[in-house]
């Protein structure tokens, strides 16, 4: 089974992805007109308004909330170690690369999450990239390939990943046993995920700033500790994501590869930009103003936030603490750990616990909102599946609190390049829909109007989307 599963990888990982990701990203940047960077301050614009909701969805800043519930995760805090033992400092540059191009996609997919999603039967939004593939597309298999791949990632292997790094962390920091992290944790998420979106959005608001932020503050500590040291750090990650640290041409080739492979794998499980998850929350949305192309914004400023700031909090405590050593066996949340630890002292070990705890939590209970998004769209709604498949998350999670880490991660590499190859082709054949909505999204904002969609301006599109959800009030 494990060498299945590293052929599958080799092959995804190994060419197909790395070269569609950065392909499909850098095609959005040009037709969008770098949209990342002209339109950057207008990301921070868009959340002034976006408290709104209403009875059908939840608001705009809840939806950001629940992406990064789902973002800032094992990838933050274990998955930059993990990149850094794997494919040295250069995978962090990799990493900021890949966020930055990925923040155009992430626009793409989450505006047509938008733009095609549908009430359920309980009146709430529903959507994602298996609607925008039933609707746009046409193609309900290809929507239900996706969401059978988005179930088996998000709602079982990513939820087992954060309970493993968080039963690792307990068990270093408080030599808590691992089933008995288990068990608490199982507990909990049943708590919440049993409450449905609305009490996932409500939990991810109110816990997700507060945890970004002191994470954020413990690394700008630890930078002003060791800052005569930041510039040979930061000079350090470029060199070696171009294999300038090297001698050899062999080794210097091998370098890069295996930064620019593990820097983009770990990058793109970490910000998700092209993967197609953080689209269901953003389909989720009141959005504010009225246009599919505002969460597109929304989930840009996503992108950002979970790897240009927080990903790049870890490489800084663990590059300037020197406890890097490629050659000690010492990767995931126990590197991340041991280079706090020397910064601050032993109560370093105890906040990074704390903040695996926090960080991955919140990631299981999003990654179930999703997976739970895509079940309503194989069988709409049934109440008995809902139940089963709740429980058999619960399963995962006490699953991977036990369970072994490569295993795990392998499983998780694997499930993410499907759904993300899926999705990628995806928005590819719906780019020029996308186009659209940022150009009518623009054109009003040069008018001095807020931004309203209209779909019958648009009749190639109106009979694609449902009814009463887009027609101009």
């Amino acid at each position: 089974m494990d060498s299945f599963i590293s052929f599958i990888n080799n092959l995804l990982w190994g060419s197909v992805l790395i070269y569609l990701l950065l392909g499909v990203g850098i095609f959005f940047t040009v037709r969008l007109g770098l949209i990342q960077f002209r339109h950057f301050g207008h990301m921070f614009s868009v959340l002034k308004h976006s408290r709104q909701s209403d009875a059908a969805g939840i608001s705009s800043f809840q939806a950001l909330c629940t992406s990064l519930a789902a973002r800032v995760g094992t990838g933050n805090l274990a998955g930059v170690a993990v990149a850094l033992y794997l494919g040295g400092p250069g995978a962090i540059f990799w990493m900021w690369l890949i966020a930055l191009i990925g923040m155009a996609t992430a626009f793409a997919e989450s505006a047509l999450a938008q733009l095609y999603k549908v009430k359920d039967d309980d009146g709430n939004y529903r959507g994602g990239p298996a609607y925008y593939m039933e609707r746009g597309l046409g193609m309900r298999w290809m929507g239900m390939l996706f969401a059978v791949f988005l179930i088996i990632a998000f709602g079982l292997v990513f939820n087992a990943v954060q309970a493993n790094s968080i039963s690792a962390a307990m068990q270093v920091a408080f030599s808590v046993p691992e089933w008995a992290t288990g068990l608490v944790l199982v507990v909990l998420a049943g708590l919440i995920i049993f409450g449905g979106l609305r009490t996932i959005a409500r939990f991810a608001e109110l816990v997700v700033p507060l945890m970004a932020l002191a994470y954020l503050l413990i690394a700008l500590v630890v930078v002003a500790m060791n800052l005569t040291e930041l510039p040979g750090v930061l000079a350090l990650i470029v060199k070696s994501a171009f294999g300038l640290e090297q001698a050899g041409g062999g080794a210097m080739g091998y370098a890069i590869s295996q930064a620019l492979m593990n820097g983009i794998k770990r990058g793109l499980f970490s910000n998700e930009a092209g993967m197609g998850s953080a689209p269901n929350a953003a389909a989720s949305a009141t959005p504010y103003p009225p246009h599919p192309a505002s969460q597109g914004y929304v989930q840009m400023l996503g992108v950002f936030a979970d790897t240009l700031v927080i990903c790049t909090c870890t490489a800084s405590i663990i590059l300037l603490s020197g406890q890097f050593d490629p050659g000690s066996g010492i990767t995931g949340i126990e590197l991340t750990q041991k280079a706090l630890s020397h910064e601050v002292g032993d109560w370093g070990n105890i906040f990074i616990a704390i903040a695996i705890l926090f960080f991955a939590f919140t990631s299981i209970v999003a990654n179930y909102a999703y997976a739970e998004n895509n079940l309503v769209f194989l069988e709409h709604n049934h109440p008995a599946g809902l139940l089963v498949f709740r429980l058999f998350v619960l399963g995962m999670v006490m699953f991977g609190s036990i369970g072994e880490l490569p295993t795990i991660w392998a499983m998780a590499d694997t499930s993410m390049g499907m759904m993300a190859l899926i999705n990628l082709v995806a928005i590819l054949l719906l780019s020029g829909v996308v186009v659209k909505l940022a150009k009518d999204y623009n054109d009003q904002r040069k008018l001095g109007r807020v931004p309203t969609f209209d779909a019958s301006k648009y009749p190639e599109l109106h009979s694609q989307l449902e009814e009463g959800i887009w027609d101009k009030k």
